[in-house]
């Protein structure tokens, strides 16, 4: 089985502990706090995390959406230019970005502020903003090629999807 963007991620992120780095994950439109990456990386030296977010899934966005967007823009800042963390994960900011909680121009700027010994990731939806994609040094994308939820009608599984 593969998994997807925010799975590689936290990979990179677990692997980065692993050599002492010191990483933090920023999740955007994400605020339940039973995701097993959250209580995996309450476990785990070196690793942080914070949401922004609500814990439904959102068909378009309300005021709250575009307030923890905010204060996750903000927030990410701060870590990012802290000169504390050495690799920093913004999950699902391609996803906010879609869903207009903040312009691109915003997370451009972030990348901009970046310090030089930081790493940063971004995930989120299947097409990340193509000005995004030209600023950043390294992009992959990653597809569904067939799901069993789809395929099977089988529903997020515990442990394995969340």
């Amino acid at each position: 089985m593969l998994k997807g963007k925010t799975t590689a991620a936290l990979g990179q992120g677990f692997r980065a502990t692993g050599h002492g780095f010191k990483v933090y994950l920023i999740q955007f439109m994400k605020g339940w706090d039973q995701y097993g990456e959250v209580n995996a990386i309450k476990n785990t030296p070196n690793f942080e995390i914070k949401q922004f977010g609500t814990p439904e899934l959102i068909a378009s966005p309300g005021d709250i959406d575009f307030e923890e967007g905010k204060k996750g823009l903000e927030f990410a800042e701060k870590i990012i230019t802290s000169d504390e963390y050495d690799l920093v994960i913004l999950d699902e900011i391609g996803v906010a970005v879609t869903y207009e909680i903040f312009p691109v121009e915003a997370v451009l700027d972030l990348i901009n502020k970046k310090p030089e010994k930081v790493e940063l990731i971004l995930t989120g939806g299947p097409k990340m903003h193509p000005k995004i994609k030209q600023q950043a040094d390294l992009v992959t994308e990653m597809r569904m090629i067939k799901h069993y939820f789809s395929s099977m009608g089988i529903n997020a599984r515990f442990g394995i999807e969340y």
